[in-house]
């Protein structure tokens, strides 16, 4: 592999490294495509905060916006992208689960 491929590799996970970017795009999992008015709302977040959030992920091509008149519409670009989270979130319920069985087996 060239190094292309492990910046481009380490700049999307950057991406995906932080909370608020977590929790949009758990919002936006089931969703065909979601006004970001909605996803502030929902997220109980100021509108400003959400959208450097939501300009991030898009320009790391994450999620991809359209206009619908006023309103900016966004969605997860590759599905695969909520597919990383949710392996994220089974390793994270294995290694809680082994701590769990960890404390009591002391």
């Amino acid at each position: 592999m060239n190094n292309l491929y492990y910046d481009l590799s380490a700049s999307f996970m950057k991406a995906l490294a932080h909370p608020t970017r977590v929790k949009i795009i758990e919002r936006l999992k089931g969703e065909d495509e979601l006004c970001v008015c909605h996803i502030y709302e929902d997220l109980e977040l100021e509108q400003s905060n959400v959208s450097q959030h939501l300009k991030i992920l898009k320009d790391k091509g994450i999620l991809e916006s359209r206009k619908d008149g006023l309103k900016v519409m966004y969605k997860v670009k590759y599905k695969e992208t909520i597919e990383i989270l949710n392996l994220v979130k089974n390793i994270l319920a294995t290694e809680l689960k082994e701590a769990q069985e960890n404390l009591r087996g002391d």
